[in-house]
């Protein structure tokens, strides 16, 4: 099969029934990632630059779903390429040696980049979106209005809505293998405070705000404890939550520590969301940002 590449209008048009058939021959070991077949990874990692694929996308009734395939063309790309410099050494402050080269559509996208900002090619950034010096990586879908500050990182094919704020040093882990893996997911209109990490696939639903130093993974044990009783989850944080670090006692042989879990304190009120800062809904609850 021959991967067919257009563009109309300036815009990428492409088969991607055909292309996903070409992917998952290529991983299944028919075909060389290296020849002539090898064209439709870059085919797919150009769409995903572009923002016509993604590695994972919201489907019906707001259930996510992991395109395997995409993830395989990734892990095909890393293959397919060599190690090389990206910048004059000679005349660049920033220079890099590596198999992939960073993004540069930019101004295309509309999106501001703050030096040394980077994003690995493959990577989406919506219109608006605000990249300090932080890191996007490849497969990582950033959609419009978002801000990633300074040292924030996006994992691979981790998912950011619209109008999110990564404040500094955030931690957004990434996931490529197995390609199964859901990844990481960050709704729109969420506030992820400084210093806060999320990996495993954990899913913070809309709106949702996490406090500075919220660590979660697939088995944070997440504690809501807004009614009389608490009631304990994983994985997924609801939406417009509004969300502290917090500890669990656990017996251990040696006596009873706290373990880590995340609280859920209180729930975004409409008089927040008419405030001018997302920190408001963290400061209405004596919360740090």
């Amino acid at each position: 099969m021959k991967s067919e590449t257009v563009r109309r209008n300036g815009s990428l048009v492409m088969d991607f029934e055909q292309l996903r058939g070409q992917i998952e021959a290529l991983a299944a070991g028919n075909g060389d990632p290296r020849g002539r077949e090898g064209r439709a990874v870059d085919d797919t990692i150009e769409a995903l630059d572009e923002g016509l694929l993604r590695a994972c996308e919201p489907g019906a009734g707001g259930v996510w779903q992991t395109n395997v395939w995409v993830k395989q063309a990734i892990l095909l790309y890393f293959a397919r390429c060599e190690a090389h410099w990206i910048g004059d050494r000679d005349r660049d402050g920033l220079v890099y040696f590596d198999k992939l080269p960073v993004k540069k559509n930019y101004k295309k996208l509309g999106v501001l980049c703050v030096p040394p900002g980077v994003a690995r090619y493959g990577s989406f950034l919506g219109k608006g979106t605000i990249l300090m010096p932080g890191y996007v990586n490849i497969g990582a879908y950033v959609d419009e209005g978002s801000m990633i500050d300074t040292w924030a990182t996006v994992g691979s094919c981790a998912q950011i809505g619209k109008g999110v704020h990564l404040s500094g040093g955030v931690g957004i882990g990434g996931v490529l293998e197995p390609p199964q893996a859901s990844p990481v997911i960050i709704e729109d209109g969420a506030f992820v405070g400084s210093r806060c990490i999320v990996v495993e696939g954990v899913h913070v639903e809309r709106e949702a705000v996490l406090g500075a130093g919220v660590v979660l993974t697939a088995s944070t044990p997440i504690v809501d404890v807004r009614a009389a009783e608490a009631v304990t989850s994983k994985g997924r944080i609801p939406a417009r939550a509004v969300v502290i670090p917090g500890t669990l006692p656990k017996r251990f042989p040696a006596g009873e520590y706290g373990v880590p879990c995340a609280l859920i304190i209180g729930t975004r009120t409409e008089a927040t969301d008419r405030k001018t800062s997302l920190n408001a809904a963290l400061r209405e609850y004596e919360v740090a940002v």
